[in-house]
């Protein structure tokens, strides 16, 4: 049967041309956020070696110039929490507001290259001393307007998407349509609050005893991670009916430990106060209720190793996180190796392996290459290694201050023992990075499934 005496099997045809377009234009767009996210992780990681390697053999410092330690380590840190913890959302929302569709997939490459552009120029700004002094608000010069710009093009993109969505009726629900509304402006605000924040003028309130945040402050940051792992199942699964008890509770404690949280006000006040440390203890609920919640929705088989190690490293989290915030535990480990364990554990553990789950959700078939069982069982237990050894010296340190200032033979032993724990790392995140080139040459590869029934 030719297709001129059959007008609506060519139109039937056309339609699945056109489906298959967008599949695989959304797969390249999320492999290239994919793609993204693993480049600024290997830099990352690969300045977090050179720091390691630092602290082991400071002579190295020498040798670098101008580019010493502390030059390193707001790189270190700020590309891991832009690039690293930030692009994988960045395909999050790629993919709720549509932008995986034609026509501005087309652009959503370019949206992740002028944020790559803005982080390497943040860098170099940082490496050449250039910096605002706060923590992981360093941007300044011209880094400090071309990073909000990059914000603010990445809205646009999403603006423009959800309103084609809206001229052509492509809508779930007016309460899914309100919430992406309201995720928009919400949005909209965070190019302006950066620029803002990383005014050296403004900071925020402090612990007297310690230099560091309240409790209130610690509360409320934590709120919002909470509050993003409420929101993100929404975005990239189903939720089943029969569990939707364990959504609400978990809604209505969140909104109860926000009141709790403005109530504690902002104002600088010591640990040593109960309230603070009381209050930071609520949120110990969300060990058994976490788990219960993503139990209520449906996941990607694939993304199981990845949910299941999140989880468990929240587990951890939460509970070590309020414990080492107690009066007399804060004020030996604070400054101390300790910190850096446990900065290693929420990073490392709990957010990366938050952010990879979501990227194989929502990549589906292609979150293959973050599911090597070599790269996985050395990224975890590695960083479970590495929280482990830093605890031990940070609570040395805490006793004895020049325990990791004076070298000798436990301290460069677990220093040693650091660095090579940092290498694993490092080659896990290039495993990855890896076959992320190789996916980009499997959907190239890829035979257009629709095409076919044109010339049949």
């Amino acid at each position: 049967m030719s297709l001129s005496s059959a007008p609506g099997l060519l139109l039937h045809t056309a339609d699945a041309v056109e489906l298959e377009r967008n599949s695989i234009a959304g797969r390249r767009v999320m492999a290239a956020a994919a793609w993204h996210s693993l480049l600024w992780l290997v830099v990352a990681n690969c300045v977090g070696v050179l720091l390691a390697a630092m602290l082991l053999v400071p002579e190295i410092n020498s040798l670098l110039g101008e580019w010493t330690y502390g030059r390193w380590m707001p790189v270190h840190m700020n590309l891991q929490l832009y690039g690293w913890c930030s692009l994988p959302l960045v395909g999050f929302l790629f993919s709720v507001y549509g932008v995986r569709r034609q026509p501005f997939a087309r652009w959503a490459v370019p949206v992740l290259w002028l944020w790559s552009v803005a982080l390497g120029i943040g860098a170099l700004t940082w490496l050449n001393g250039q910096s605002s002094g706060k923590l992981f608000l360093d941007w300044t010069g011209y880094s400090r307007v071309l990073f909000p710009l990059a914000l603010l093009c990445l809205w646009g993109l999403l603006a423009a998407s959800l309103a084609v969505e809206f001229r052509d009726g492509q809508r779930l629900s007016r309460t899914a349509d309100a919430l992406k509304v309201f995720g928009l402006m919400l949005l909209l605000l965070v190019p302006a609050l950066i620029y803002i924040a990383s005014n050296p003028a403004l900071y925020p309130p402090i612990n007297p005893d310690t230099g560091g945040p309240t409790g209130a402050s610690q509360l409320e940051s934590t709120l919002v991670i909470v509050a993003i792992l409420l929101l993100l199942p929404f975005g990239i699964s189903h939720r089943k009916n029969s569990r939707s008890r364990v959504i609400t509770a978990a809604w209505f404690i969140l909104v109860v430990e926000c009141l709790l949280c403005l109530g504690l006000g902002r104002a600088d006040v010591s640990h040593h106060k109960p309230t603070q440390w009381i209050s930071l203890g609520s949120l110990l609920v969300w060990i058994p209720l976490t788990p219960a919640y993503y139990s209520s929705f449906f996941w990607h088989e694939s993304a199981r190793r990845w949910r299941i190690a999140f989880l468990c490293w929240w587990s951890v989290l939460v509970p070590t996180g309020w414990m080492l915030f107690l009066p007399g535990v804060l004020d030996h480990f604070k400054f101390t190796d300790g910190l850096v364990g446990h900065s290693l554990l929420a990073m490392a553990g709990f957010v990366s392996s938050l952010l990879i789950f979501v990227l194989v959700q929502i990549m589906g078939d292609d979150g293959w290459i973050f599911n090597t069982t070599w790269s996985f069982s050395t990224w975890q237990g590695s960083v479970a290694a590495y929280v482990a050894i830093m605890f031990f010296a940070g609570w040395r340190e805490g006793s004895d201050p020049s325990f990791s200032i004076v070298p000798g033979v436990l301290r460069n032993s677990i220093y040693t023992i650091r660095l090579l724990l940092g290498v694993l790392i490092l080659v896990a995140s290039l495993d990855w990075f890896r076959d992320a080139f190789m996916l980009f040459r499997e959907i190239d590869a890829a035979p257009p499934q629709n095409l076919t029934a044109v010339s049949q």
